[in-house]
C-alpha cells in the first residue's frame, strides 16, 4: 500500500474538477448559515456525519471489490436531489478521465464503457483507490476529507474568510474524520458479507433543498 499514491489522490489540485464545486456552501452562505469558521465548523460537521459517511462507505465498498454498478444504483437510491445526481455523475466522470490517466485499470475501463455519462464519484474514487493499490479504509478518508475540504476552500472564497481559520477547521475536525472512514470501511466490510443493505444510507435533507434552489441561480460562482 503506497502512502504516497493516498496523498495524489486526496490531494486538491489532483485534476478532477472539485475546484469547481462548494459541496453546498455557496447556497448556505447566501442563506446567511455560515458566516463565519465557526459556521462553517457546524456546516461540515454535520455534512461529513451525514452524506460524507454515505458517499464514504460507497467509495470503500467500490475499494473493497464490490460491483460497481450495483453501488451505482445504490448511489443513485441515497442521492434524491436530481442536482446533486447530476453533479456526482459529472464529478464522477472527471475523476474517471483522471484516475484511468493516473492509474489505469480495467475496471475502471469497464465502469467508463458501462456509464459513458459518468458513474456517481464515490464509486469511481473507490475504484481509482483500488488501481492505486489502496484499501477501503484509504478511499473512505479521502471521501471523508474531501467533503469537509471542498467547503472550506470555497468559504475562504465566498466570505474571504482567513484560510489560516479555514485550515483551523479541517485540523479540528480530523478526529472525526477519522472515525467516520472507520464507520464506511466497516460498513463496507459488512456489505461485502451481507449485502449492499449493509451501506449507510443517512442524508441530509436541507442540503438537497439548497441544492436544487443553487442549481436554478442563473449567477453562480460554483457548479455547485
Amino acid at each position: 500500500m503506497s502512502r504516497a499514491a493516498l496523498l495524489v489522490l486526496a490531494d486538491g489540485r489532483f485534476p478532477a474538477g472539485g475546484h469547481a464545486h462548494s459541496g453546498g456552501a455557496e447556497p448556505a452562505v447566501k442563506a446567511g448559515r455560515i458566516r463565519d469558521a465557526a459556521d462553517l465548523a457546524e456546516f461540515c460537521r454535520g455534512r461529513l456525519h451525514t452524506t460524507g459517511l454515505t458517499s464514504a462507505a460507497l467509495a470503500a465498498a467500490a475499494a473493497a471489490g464490490l460491483d460497481p454498478l450495483a453501488l451505482d444504483e445504490a448511489a443513485d437510491a441515497r442521492t434524491p436531489s436530481p442536482a446533486l445526481r447530476a453533479t456526482a455523475r459529472k464529478l464522477g466522470r472527471q475523476m474517471m478521465r483522471a484516475a484511468r490517466a493516473t492509474w489505469p485499470s480495467a475496471e475502471l475501463d469497464t465502469l467508463a464503457a458501462a456509464r459513458p455519462r459518468g458513474a456517481h464519484q464515490p464509486i469511481v474514487l473507490g475504484l481509482a483507490a483500488r488501481a492505486a493499490g489502496l484499501g477501503p479504509e484509504d478511499a473512505a478518508h479521502c471521501v471523508a476529507y474531501e467533503v469537509v475540504s471542498g467547503p472550506a476552500t470555497a468559504v475562504v472564497r465566498l466570505l474571504s474568510l482567513d484560510p489560516f481559520d479555514a485550515t483551523a477547521v479541517l485540523a479540528r475536525l480530523a478526529p472525526e474524520l477519522d472515525a467516520v472512514a472507520g464507520r464506511a470501511a466497516l460498513a463496507a466490510a459488512e456489505a461485502v458479507l451481507g449485502g449492499l443493505d449493509a451501506l449507510p444510507a443517512a442524508s441530509a435533507p436541507l442540503l438537497d433543498i439548497m441544492a436544487e434552489t443553487h442549481a436554478a441561480w442563473p449567477v453562480r460562482l460554483f457548479a455547485s
